[in-house]
């Protein structure tokens, strides 16, 4: 419903704008019935190409500055000269997804990335790559990143609706972890016989599949949600909408701790893989691969049953269950036992960001949801260059099993004092008709 210039659609009492009908049971109990939806399959197979190419140059750049410069602190520097930009820019980023056409915006953004992956391969090919190299291309894609990345969360919405937001969300979280076991167990093959080179190349062409389906969704006009405002006065409410409500607050918070000292042991991994484990790049690919694995298992899992299990007991299981499995790999020097508990580690993870990101996507009105992702995202990303530099810091001086440790311990205290559900359901699981889910 559009309202005069200036003004929001939606009231400033901050209430979900509406509140849908419930999804057919038997769709609920399908953990693939958002792909009825031909946009949202088109989305899904281009991200699925997209993301095997972004794993295979995770684990290819990770392997390349640790050959370059031999330091852990670099490794994590590197990864925080990465994230630096969504700190910087995420929240501008939300901005201007409750702004502009985002399925275009995609699209630029995916381009400029595509660009990104394609100079870091010819500098590594020609041998002109060095660290410093590394750092800006790191920038440059971080840049990109901190618009993509909220602009993309609020696409969900658009193309199945309110209804089947929690399916969607766990497909694309399935998605994402389903390629971090294909992208890291090729790109172990790739660096073994190739280099590194190869696969920042296959990252640019397969940025490819993701623009071309982009380009083939049709969406329904949408009402431009916010009119005439300036940006200040939009990320103004934005921020007035997050600090004065309780449930993204306290939410927000929680996921901030997870990135400074939990999610931080992924850039670790190479490190551990070669110091802790004393394997090689094959050996780091498949520890990749494990967390992979238990990350696409969880998120299958949530898309099945989500709708039966309340969101906020799961982010609070999940919160203890990452921190105890980390605890675990930072007792181990056993290849295969780091495997099983980074495996469940993946999956404690990808539980708790699908079950917060549905509680702050379905809480939130349709005109503020791009803002909110955008502090999603900051809290996911933007923060992590904090959580890089002290896991690189404390590994240098003390090593990357006391680096593991603190984190699986710090995880699992903010879990049992941040995640403790609410005296009353929150309002839109309390209002919502269908059973709470994800």
């Amino acid at each position: 419903m559009a309202g005069p210039p200036g003004q929001l659609q939606a009231p400033v009492s901050l209430r979900p704008s509406h509140y849908t009908s419930p999804v057919p049971l038997s769709d609920a109990r399908n953990p693939f019935a958002a792909l009825r939806h031909r946009n949202f399959r088109l989305y899904f197979v281009g991200q699925f190409v997209s993301l095997v190419g972004t794993w295979m140059q995770v684990v290819a750049l990770g392997w390349l500055v640790l050959e370059l410069s031999n330091s852990p602190f670099t490794v994590g520097l590197v990864s925080t000269l990465g994230a630096l930009p969504i700190l910087l820019f995420t929240l501008w980023g939300g901005v201007l997804a409750d702004r502009v056409d985002r399925r275009r915006a995609l699209v630029l953004l995916q381009l400029l990335m595509l660009g990104d992956a394609l100079a870091l391969g010819i500098l590594t090919a020609t041998g002109r790559i060095t660290v410093p190299w590394v750092m800006v291309l790191a920038v440059l894609h971080g840049t990109s990143t901190a618009f993509e990345v909220p602009i993309r969360q609020a696409f969900n919405a658009d193309l199945v609706g309110r209804d089947e937001l929690m399916n969607v969300i766990a497909l694309n979280s399935s998605n994402f972890n389903l390629t971090r076991i294909l992208g890291p167990s090729l790109a172990g093959l790739i660096i073994g016989g190739l280099g590194v080179a190869p696969c920042f190349f296959v990252n640019a062409a397969s940025f490819l599949a993701v623009v071309v389906n982009l380009l083939r969704i049709r969406m329904p006009p949408r009402a431009r949600a916010i009119r005439g405002e300036s940006p200040l006065t939009v990320f103004r409410e934005g921020v007035r909408y997050v600090a004065g409500e309780r449930e993204p607050r306290r939410l927000l918070s929680l996921t901030a701790v997870y990135s400074v000292f939990g999610f931080s042991f992924v850039t670790m991994l190479p490190v551990y893989a070669r110091d802790v484990l004393a394997t090689g790049a094959q050996g780091y690919g498949g520890l990749m691969t494990a967390v992979g694995a238990g990350a696409s298992l969880g998120a299958l899992g949530m898309a099945a049953i989500g709708h039966r299990v309340g969101r906020h007991v799961v982010i609070r299981i999940a919160g203890l269950a990452f921190g105890v499995s980390l605890a675990v790999a930072a007792a181990t020097d056993r290849w295969q036992v780091a495997a099983l508990a980074l495996g469940l580690t993946g999956g404690a993870m990808i539980l708790n960001n699908i079950a917060t990101n549905t509680q702050l996507q379905t809480a939130t009105p349709d005109v503020l949801r791009g803002r909110v992702m955008g502090f999603y995202s900051l809290m996911v990303l933007g923060v992590a260059p904090l959580g890089s530099l002290q896991a690189g810091w404390v590994s240098e001086h003390w090593g990357v099993p006391t680096s593991l440790a603190i984190g699986g311990l710090v995880s699992a205290l903010a879990a049992l004092l941040l995640a403790r559900p609410p005296v009353a359901e929150s309002r839109v699981e309390s209002l919502s008709p269908g059973p709470a889910s994800r």
